[in-house]
């Protein structure tokens, strides 16, 4: 189905335009596989969520109704260089947070490997954060006590900023999804200056889950959490200044190519 639409896309890009670049998509022309077999179990495809350059997820289930995300790593070259070995990089070293985390439940459980450069977890019942859902009493503070269980454990989320990786559970907790640019200790060493950068990637994930708690119920802040909030470190700052103009002409790059049929429809963001 999705290649059918890709094919569609291209018959229907307009006279003179060039076909998508498929080298923008992490599995090029291919797609996800339409099942994958994991301990005797077929987990069937029903929807690709995000297929960009680095990694595609999409959303499985199983014939008695279990569902389950892959995540797939890159195995498409890109300009001629072969990097498909970052793929399963990223794949190995994500894989490793969701291990280390396993027995925290509010962290989805690893079911498989698939292939070289993919995994499959368990589906959150839930949704992403959101302005117009209604969050409820003491959310945010589960959040929180989720942050430092994490950060006990030497780990740094990295990504709370983004809403989409905090779901709002179908039983009313936060889980947490994605772990693909978080920090430990294990790649460089533990050295003194690792775990001063660890614990300032650690004050960001606070700093993060007290800014979704001030945009999402204000009124629970406290004049402490405010003060946090309202008055960012150097790293956030940092942050904000460096990022801000790459997202900006990134998201209009890629508007025009997705526009101009260079690009399909479900690629990078």
């Amino acid at each position: 189905m999705a290649e059918q639409e890709a094919d569609r896309h291209l018959h229907q890009r307009q006279p003179g335009k060039r076909p998508p670049a498929y080298s923008m998509r992490a599995l090029g022309r291919k797609n996800l596989p339409d099942t994958i077999t994991l301990d005797d179990v077929t987990w069937r495809h029903t929807r690709t969520h995000k297929h960009d350059f680095w990694a595609v997820t999409g959303f499985y289930e199983t014939a008695d109704g279990r569902r389950a995300v892959l995540k797939m790593g890159r195995t498409e070259p890109f300009m001629g260089f072969g990097l498909e070995f970052i793929g399963r990089f990223l794949c190995r070293r994500e894989m490793r947070f969701y291990t280390a985390l396993a027995e925290i439940p509010n962290v989805p459980p690893i079911i498989g490997t698939v292939g070289t450069t993919g995994f499959l977890h368990a589906f959150v019942e839930g949704e992403p954060l959101a302005k117009d859902r209604p969050v409820p009493e003491g959310f945010f503070d589960d959040l929180e006590r989720l942050m430092h269980e994490i950060h006990a454990r030497n780990i740094a989320y990295v990504d709370a900023n983004k809403p989409e990786n905090i779901l709002l559970g179908d039983d009313g907790r936060p889980h947490l999804i994605d772990f693909q640019i978080s920090w430990d200790l294990h790649e460089l060493g533990n050295t003194w200056l690792n775990r001063w950068w660890l614990r300032r990637l650690q004050h960001s994930d606070i700093y993060h889950v007290l800014k979704h708690k001030k945009r999402l119920r204000p009124e629970q802040l406290t004049e402490i959490e405010r003060e946090i909030v309202e008055n960012r470190g150097a790293l956030i700052r940092i942050h904000r200044v460096v990022t801000a103009p790459y997202k900006r002409i990134r998201r209009s790059t890629f508007k025009r190519m997705r526009a101009s049929g260079r690009l399909l429809p479900e690629g990078s963001k």
